[in-house]
């Protein structure tokens, strides 16, 4: 396996020293975090009073519990009608818990403890969006950090890794908050941006990390990055134009050969033929019986970029990752996979877990406990950055979109 050269120590990572040595300098920063999409039952407890104040600053108070449900165009409170599109719930500087009712379990992401309930700090916000609730904690940047790192990686990982991780995810966080102006929230609180359980996992592991990082961010041209990561490699990362079409100059491949202890390193799928026609209708796509499917391109980094499916109606052309989403991202875990055989199953075959852009936990582990800082690896993965406060930074711009 060819060695692969990382930046050591504060030699060719372009750090802003004067950033680290004064963390103090970081604004406090409020994040908005989705918590569910569509509530329309909702209890929330807190040790003390629970303060609810609706849009034109009408305010009710609770304890210890308020539980609210949708009802026309209507907001029943503890049994009471309130008429309001936007609620907003605080109980001072302490937490409050959460739990969804009845069917709304199935809209929570998997965020809450095995009794359904989910702690966190700061405040919710309650918005009306159709017929439901979109549920919205706006929490200090620093504890959602602390609320990502555990449910992100194993806090029990060496302490340079963690450090890789909370800086990894403040700055992902502070990019969303920065372009997400017009939108209700900055990030969801799942795989789809950062998995965040609020004060779930925490241990003094995860605040030593956080709160010695405190405030820095990877940086581009002064701007907070696209600051991507996902489990397992297996061999070089993905330039993003490749698979999101979208070109980071910081976001190139890198060779990777440092996670060959991850669980997810190597594995096996099967899928039933006909569960991915019937994925593939719902997507969208005019799919008849399927009778094989191969690779037809591949990205520079040797994963499939897009698979030919002849099937009873002609043929499709497929992208790599929409193949994985049709299938469960958990089922192929990555597009670096062969197709062994087609048959009432298809059988694939292959190498690591994720997008495979930017940032690979796994990877980041190893170097971590080979003595590499935390700052070597970030430049390692994210090519031609720096670090920096977040108050130092500026608007990150629209990443550009090559024509289709």
């Amino acid at each position: 396996m060819r060695a692969v050269r990382l930046f050591a120590g504060t030699v060719g990572l372009g750090v802003c020293l004067g950033s680290i040595l004064m963390p103090e300098a970081h604004a406090a920063q409020s994040i908005r975090v989705l918590l569910a999409p569509d509530v329309r039952q909702l209890d929330v407890q807190s040790d003390q009073t629970i303060w609810v104040t609706d849009e034109h600053d009408q305010a009710w108070s609770y304890r210890p519990i308020v539980r609210i449900k949708v009802r026309g165009h209507a907001l029943i409170l503890n049994g009471k009608p309130v008429v309001s599109d936007h609620l907003t719930l605080r109980a001072g500087n302490h937490d409050l818990k959460l739990r969804l009712n009845g069917n709304d379990k199935a809209t929570a992401l998997h965020a809450s403890d095995d009794r359904g309930v989910l702690q966190v700090s700061g405040v919710i916000q309650l918005v009306r969006r159709g017929k439901g609730l979109l549920l919205v904690n706006h929490v200090d940047l620093e504890e959602y950090v602390k609320g990502v790192v555990p449910a992100e990686v194993n806090s029990a990982w060496h302490l340079e890794m963690l450090k890789v991780q909370a800086v990894a995810t403040r700055t992902y966080a502070l990019y969303q908050h920065m372009l997400s102006s017009t939108r209700d929230y900055d990030v969801v609180a799942g795989i789809q941006d950062q998995v965040y359980r609020g004060r779930r996992g925490i241990d003094a592991r995860v605040v030593e990390a956080v709160e010695s990082t405190r405030g820095l961010v990877v940086t581009y041209q002064s701007a907070p990055i696209y600051a991507a990561f996902s489990s397992t490699t297996a061999g070089i990362t993905e330039d993003a134009i490749t698979v999101w079409s979208k070109d980071l100059p910081y976001l190139k491949g890198v060779e990777c050969p440092f996670d060959i202890e991850s669980p997810y390193y190597q594995w096996k799928a099967s899928v039933k033929l006909e569960t991915l026609e019937k994925n593939l209708r719902r997507q969208g796509f005019a799919m008849g019986t399927i009778s094989d499917i191969a690779p037809l391109t591949y990205s520079r980094a040797g994963r499939v970029a897009t698979l030919r499916i002849v099937h009873s109606n002609g043929e499709l052309t497929l992208q790599g990752e929409d193949l994985r989403k049709s299938v469960g991202y958990t089922v192929v875990p990555s597009t670096q996979f062969v197709i062994e055989s087609v048959g009432q199953d298809v059988v694939f075959s292959g190498y690591g877990a994720g997008h495979a852009v930017g940032l690979c936990q796994w990877g980041a582990k190893e170097l971590a406990e080979l003595g590499y800082s935390f700052s070597s690896i970030l430049g390692y993965y994210y090519p031609g950055t720096e670090l920096r406060d977040a108050a130092l930074t500026q608007t990150p711009s629209v990443p550009s979109v090559p024509p289709s």
